[in-house]
């Protein structure tokens, strides 16, 4: 029977029927590959941020692709509807050829068989037409389907970001003050320094370093010099502006990236932090002082921010050597580079 349906099926039926079949296979695997791209283009960036760059000649393809199926399942859309309407009309508008004079009338059972094959046609464009509303159904249903999934996956996305962002935050903090480590610091640095290259704005460094901080630790266990570094911590937060970087350089030693800051403004700044430091009150009861070093651009070293630190370092170095609990400039040590590094 299945055999006798088929030939009973006129060309334009078949013909119909296998555009239905491609515009079907069309809008089911569009949405596969929206999702795909969506998933790529949103997700993969976040787990690795060099595969965006690295896989962007797929994305465009990806894209590409996306777009010539859009356009080629519309294209079968629209051809599939222009043939169902040209079909439904021409069967809507019978035409019935004018007798010829002199020629006999076609008999009933002629006639029987033109209605009964009219009557057939018309269920078939029934029946397409029918197959052609569950397939446009079946797309806004997909579609819907995808806005949700998008939808979703956007929400996903912010999350990640946000995920990524604060890991980002903890990458460059310090856990034991909260300020930012010498990594963070370094950035920092470079940027301020390609700045004055370009500018020529006044960039300052000041190195501090705890004296007798060892002692503390040894004496009253490393919780009691936590609580220290955190005070410190504390002072140099409250004393200084919000364009200033400040970070644990590493141990008791602290970095404060002083921007748009001359020389005398950054000693002024040093001199400021040891008063305060000399007068805190520190919860296990001992005195803590400081010792500073300082390097300037312009007036100290070329506009390179491993050579700025360099010099700031010996100027610390160079207050340490003097007695400590003293703020030294680079001018300190133009004359004579130290040969060592004393001890806390």
């Amino acid at each position: 029977m299945a055999r006798r349906a088929r030939s009973a099926e006129t060309p334009a039926a078949r013909r119909i029927k296998r555009k239905i079949l491609i515009a079907m296979a069309l809008t089911a695997f569009l949405p596969m590959l929206v999702v795909a791209y969506l998933v790529y283009a949103y997700a993969l960036p976040l787990l690795d941020p060099q595969a965006q760059e690295r896989n962007l000649p797929w994305m465009l393809v990806m894209l590409g692709g996306t777009g010539l199926l859009m356009a080629a399942g519309s294209f079968m859309l629209w051809d599939l509807a222009t043939s169902v309407v040209r079909h439904a009309d021409s069967l809507n508008t019978p035409r019935r050829p004018l007798p010829v004079p002199g020629t006999p009338l076609p008999v009933p059972s002629l006639e029987t068989s033109a209605v009964q094959q009219y009557v057939q046609q018309s269920d078939e464009v029934d029946t397409l037409m029918q197959s052609f509303s569950r397939m446009l159904v079946t797309i806004e249903q997909q579609a819907s389907d995808v806005n949700e999934y998008a939808r979703r996956l956007d929400t996903a996305y912010k999350e990640l970001e946000s995920t990524s962002a604060q890991l980002k935050e903890f990458s460059f903090k310090d856990e034991v003050t909260g300020l930012y480590n010498r990594r963070f610091f370094s950035i920092r640095l470079e940027e301020e320094v390609s700045r004055y290259r370009r500018f020529n704005h006044p960039v300052s460094v000041v190195l501090l370093d705890l004296d007798g901080f060892k002692a503390v630790n040894d004496d009253l266990g490393h919780g009691a010099g936590d609580e220290t570094l955190r005070a410190m911590a504390e002072i140099l937060l409250k004393q200084s502006r919000g364009i200033n970087v400040i970070c644990r350089y590493g141990g008791d030693e602290f970095a404060v990236l002083l921007v748009e800051t001359s020389k005398s403004g950054a000693r002024l700044y040093a001199d400021r932090i040891r008063y305060v430091l000399s007068t805190w009150t520190f919860a296990h009861g001992r005195r803590v002082t400081a010792s500073f070093g300082i390097a300037s651009l312009p007036e100290d070293v070329a506009p390179a921010a491993e050579e700025l630190i360099r010099a700031a370092d010996e100027a610390l170095y160079a207050a340490k050597r003097a007695g400590k609990n003293r703020v030294s400039v680079h001018e300190d040590v133009a004359a004579g580079r130290p040969g060592g590094r004393p001890g806390a």
